[in-house]
Parts: C-alpha cells; sequence; structure tokens
C-alpha cells in the first residue's frame, strides 16, 4: 500500500506541476498577445488620425521629440534620409479634405521588449482614392505613462511595383 501512495502522491506532484508549467506559458503567451495588440492600436492610431485629418490626434500619437524620416533616392540614384518635423507633418495632414490620406498597412512583425517595441509595416499609401506609393514603416514605440507613443518612424516610398 504504501508504494501506491507514495506513486499516487508523486503522480499529483507531477501533474500540478505539468498544469502550473501549461497556464504560466499560456498566460505568457495571451500577455505578450496584449501587449503587440497594444502597439498595434498605438500605430493604427497615427493612420486613423490620417484618415480624419485630425492634426491634434495625430501629434498625440508621438513622444516628446519624436523624429520622422524617409529613405529618398535622387534621379542619379543617389540614397539620402529626409526628416520632416512631426508638427509640419500633423500640420499639412490637419489641411487635407477628411478620408484623402488612407494609409493602409499589413503588420509584418510587431516585437516588444519591456517599454521599448518595433513595428514593421508594409504599406500602400493612396490619395483621394488613388494610389500614389507604397513602400514600408519601419516603427519604434516607447511606452510612456499615457501608453505607447512613436518615438521613430523611417519609411521608404516607391512609385512602381505597388501592386
Amino acid at each position: 500500500m504504501t508504494v501506491i501512495r507514495k506513486f499516487r502522491k508523486k503522480m499529483q506532484r507531477f501533474t500540478c506541476l505539468t498544469l502550473f508549467f501549461i497556464l504560466s506559458i499560456s498566460f505568457g503567451t495571451a500577455k505578450a498577445q496584449t501587449t503587440a495588440d497594444s502597439v498595434k492600436a498605438a500605430v493604427n492610431s497615427l493612420f486613423t488620425a490620417m484618415m480624419h485629418a485630425d492634426s491634434v490626434a495625430l501629434m498625440k500619437c508621438f513622444a516628446p521629440g519624436a523624429v520622422l524620416q524617409t529613405v529618398v533616392k535622387d534621379k542619379q540614384g543617389v540614397v539620402s534620409v529626409r526628416t520632416e518635423a512631426i508638427s509640419g507633418f500633423a500640420s499639412s495632414i490637419g489641411q487635407l479634405p477628411k478620408d484623402a490620406a488612407d494609409e493602409r498597412i499589413t503588420f509584418d512583425v510587431v516585437k516588444v521588449d519591456g517599454d521599448l517595441a518595433i513595428a514593421w509595416t508594409p504599406y500602400q499609401f493612396y490619395f483621394q482614392q488613388q494610389l500614389l506609393h507604397c513602400g514600408v514603416n519601419s516603427f519604434q514605440l516607447v511606452r510612456l505613462a499615457e501608453g505607447w507613443k512613436i518615438q521613430y518612424i523611417i519609411d521608404t516610398r516607391r512609385k512602381n511595383g505597388c501592386q
């Protein structure tokens, strides 16, 4: 009898530890998914503000001191990086008609480490329902007291091969 009781106790402990391990992994995965979803929501807020031509909402998407850059190529094929002030970008968006700026993105990659996140989002940009250009956005976000804010965006833009 004692051998059977010892075996049962060991099996109970094993079962409890296994369940604890499975639940821990499930909780960690769910938490990571929730965090990734909140990063995606922060990025999507930018494009919603653009669609609504809402410069105030657009500015709220960014962290203080945020940087906005674009990789450009001149007619000779020389690559450089153009920097635009967030306030200038917001002002130009605010002057557009509602629904004129429609950037359609997909999330290829979202990674989070504590209060830092990245998002890689291929996109197609439509202006007044006409495809203007496409490319990819690379976002760096930081989690501040108010939530996830965009600290840095660099993008590419091309007119060919967008479909």
